[in-house]
C-alpha cells in the first residue's frame, strides 16, 4: 500500500529528526512558530512520529521516499525500516517534490490492500480533513481507467464552517449522515469555543429515543475528532451517560491523535471540553423548554427518565437540571408530567414553605394515595411522582428555590387545618384513647410504631416510612432484581374518627381484635403499592371478619 503526497517534502536532516525519533514532530515544531492568525489558520494535521510507527502494526516494512521542494531531483532521500530499532537512509534521485509511503503488509493484514477497505478506513478516519484524498477510479467492467484518480474523502468538515454559512437542511442532513437516524433533530447546538482550549462542538438532540437507551452494555456518547480526523467513536468521556441520547462531535485542537480511552480518563482538557459541552446542551434545553413548550414536552415524554439521572449524577449542574424536570401533580390530577418545579413553587400558598411530593409505582397509586387526604382538603399542591427513577432521585434532590421538598410518605407531617375541619363534636367523639396502645401489641415487631395521622381524613390507616427510607415500591423492585433490602419497620398511622377504627375500639375479644389489626396493616401495604408477604393469609383473615358480622346481622 502506498501513500503519496504532493507537499513540500523532508530533507535527509530532517528524515533522520522527525522520521528517526518517535514522536518526534517538525509539524508541532512548525505550529510552534506561527502565532496568533497564523496558527489558528493552519491546515496541518497533527505530529507525524507516533502516528508514523503504528504503521508497523500491519507492516513488516515500510519505506519511505521524500525530496524537499526546491532541492535538485538527485538530493531525494530513501529510508526503510522493518520496526525493530533500526533503519536506513540514503540519498536517491526523486523527481517530484513531497513524500511517499510504502507500507510492505504482514501476511494477517492483507485486508489493507483492498480497495474497499482502503476507502472505508479513508471515509471513516478522513473523511473531514480538509485535504482531498485521491486514489484510483475502480475497474468498469473489464478495463480500469489508467492513471484516472477520484477524490474519496468529502474533504471539508460541516462544523469547521461559520454557523451563518450553514442552512438548517444542512445541519439535518448532517445529523442523518452521523447518527444514521432516518428522523430530523430535534435540536441541535453549534458552538467554537477558543482561547485556553480550542475545540468546536456540534450537538444534537434527537426526536425519539434509541431503541438501546436502557441497555447499559452499549456504548454511548458523542465522536471524537481531532484537527478533523475521526479518532473515537462513542467517546462517552466526552458526555455524562444522563446525557447519553446527546449525538453529534466535538473537534479538539489541543488533543494528541494517538489519544485513548485511558488518556481520555485523566485528562485536564477532555474535562473542560465535557463540562462545557453539558452546559451548551442544558442550556439548550432551558431555551427549549422557555420557547417552545409543546417541543420540550416531546423531549420530555422521550428522555425525561434518563436526564432525571443527572439529579444525582451531577451535582454542579442538579440546580439546571432540576429546573428542566417535569411531572404530574393534583392541580390537573391528570398523568401528563407537565407541571415544572417553578410552575409549583409559583402556586404555593403564602405561608406554604415546603413543596410537597408523592412517589409510587403508578399513577393512580400516586393520585390515589391515602397520604394525599389532608392535603387535598386543604388544597395544597402535591407532586405525583410515578417513574422507577423518582424514588431514588428525590434521595439527592433535597432543594428547589431554598425550599425544602418533603414527601408526603415519609417521616413527621405538619399541616396548619382549615378553618372548616377545627374541633368539632364528632372530633371529640374520636378520641383514640388506648387504640393505638392495642394496636401496636396486636401487630408486635410488624410495625415501629402505630399513632394517631394528622395526614388521612376518609382512610382508615397508612403505612409511614423514615425520610431516608425506601418506598415499598422500590422495595420490591430491588427485590425482584435479586438484591437485598436492608428491614425497615414502617409507622401505622389511624385515623381514629373512620367507622372502621371506632368498631376495632369496640371489639373486646382480643384474638378477633388481632385480626381486624392484621387486615388493618394489609390494607394500608396493599394501598402503598407495596405486596404482601401472606396473600393467603389476608384473604383468610377477611373472609373470617365478613362471616363473623354477618352473622351478627
Amino acid at each position: 500500500v502506498t501513500v503519496r503526497d504532493n507537499g513540500i517534502g523532508m530533507t535527509r536532516d530532517e528524515v533522520v529528526a522527525n522520521i528517526g525519533t518517535i514522536a518526534r514532530s517538525g509539524t508541532r515544531q512548525f505550529l510552534d512558530a506561527l502565532s496568533g492568525d497564523q496558527a489558528r489558520d493552519a491546515n496541518l494535521i497533527g505530529q507525524f512520529g507516533v502516528g508514523f510507527y503504528s504503521s508497523f502494526i500491519v507492516a513488516d516494512k515500510v519505506t519511505l521516499y521524500s525530496r524537499r521542494a526546491g532541492d535538485p531531483p538527485e538530493s531525494g532521500v530513501r529510508w526503510e525500516s522493518e520496526g525493530s530499532g533500526s533503519f536506513e537512509v540514503e540519498t536517491c534521485a526523486r523527481e517530484a517534490h513531497g513524500t511517499e509511503v510504502v507500507l510492505h503488509l504482514r501476511e494477517d493484514a492483507r485486508e489493507f490492500a483492498d480497495e474497499w477497505r482502503l476507502r472505508g478506513v479513508i471515509k471513516k478516519f478522513s473523511d473531514h480533513i480538509t485535504f482531498p484524498v485521491r486514489m484510483p477510479k475502480p475497474a468498469e467492467g473489464e478495463e480500469a481507467a489508467s492513471g484516472e484518480r477520484e477524490t474519496v474523502n468529502s474533504a471539508s468538515a460541516l462544523w469547521a464552517r461559520p454557523k451563518s454559512a450553514i442552512g438548517d437542511d444542512e445541519y439535518k442532513a448532517f445529523y442523518k449522515h452521523l447518527s444514521h437516524d432516518f428522523e430530523d433533530p430535534l435540536a441541535w447546538t453549534h458552538n467554537r469555543v477558543e482561547g485556553k482550549l480550542e475545540y468546536t462542538s456540534l450537538l444534537y438532540i434527537p426526536a425519539r429515543a434509541p431503541f438501546d437507551l436502557w441497555d447499559r452494555d452499549h456504548m454511548h456518547g458523542v465522536k471524537l475528532y481531532v484537527q478533523r480526523v475521526f479518532v473515537m467513536d462513542d467517546a462517552s468521556q466526552l458526555m455524562p451517560r444522563y446525557l447519553r441520547f446527546v449525538r453529534g462531535l466535538i473537534d479538539s485542537n489541543d488533543l494528541p491523535l494517538n489519544v485513548s480511552r485511558e488518556i481520555l480518563q485523566s485528562n485536564r482538557v477532555i474535562d473542560s471540553i465535557r463540562a462545557g459541552s453539558v452546559k451548551k446542551v442544558l442550556g439548550l434545553l432551558e431555551d427549549m423548554a422557555a420557547g417552545e413548550a409543546e417541543k420540550y414536552a416531546g423531549f420530555w415524554q422521550q428522555f425525561g427518565n434518563v436526564l432525571k439521572e443527572g439529579i444525582a449524577e451531577d451535582t454542579p449542574n442538579r440546580e439546571a437540571i432540576a429546573r428542566l424536570l417535569r411531572f404530574a401533580s393534583t392541580h390537573g390530577d391528570s398523568p401528563e408530567q407537565t407541571v415544572s418545579l417553578a410552575d409549583y413553587v409559583s402556586r404555593m400558598g403564602e405561608k406554604q414553605e415546603v413543596i410537597y411530593y408523592i412517589t409510587a409505582e403508578t399513577f393512580n397509586a400516586a393520585r390515589n394515595s391515602p397520604h394525599l387526604e389532608r392535603l387535598r382538603a386543604a388544597g395544597v399542591e402535591v407532586l405525583l411522582m410515578y417513574d422507577r427513577v423518582d424514588d431514588w432521585m428525590m434521595s439527592f434532590l433535597h432543594e428547589y428555590d431554598e425550599k425544602r421538598l418533603v414527601s408526603v410518605a415519609k417521616g413527621e407531617f405538619e399541616l396548619d387545618a382549615p378553618e372548616e375541619e377545627q374541633a368539632t363534636p364528632e372530633a371529640a367523639d374520636a378520641e383514640p384513647g388506648e387504640l393505638p396502645e392495642r394496636i401496636k401489641k396486636a401487630l408486635g415487631d410488624k410495625v415501629e410504631e402505630v399513632r394517631v395521622s394528622r395526614r388521612l381524613t376518609t382512610s382508615p390507616a397508612c403505612l409511614v416510612f423514615k425520610e431516608h427510607e425506601m418506598a415499598l415500591h422500590m422495595q420490591a423492585l430491588l427485590k425482584q432484581a435479586g438484591h437485598e433490602v436492608p428491614a425497615s419497620r414502617p409507622t401505622l398511622e389511624i385515623n381514629p374518627r373512620h367507622p372502621l377504627l371506632q368498631r376495632m375500639g369496640a371489639e373486646g375479644d382480643a384474638e378477633r381484635f388481632g385480626e381486624w389489626a392484621s387486615i388493618l396493616l394489609d390494607q394500608a401495604v396493599l394501598a402503598e403499592g407495596g405486596q404482601l408477604d401472606d396473600p393467603a393469609g389476608f384473604v383468610r383473615r377477611l373472609n373470617d371478619v365478613m362471616l363473623a358480622l354477618g352473622d351478627r346481622a
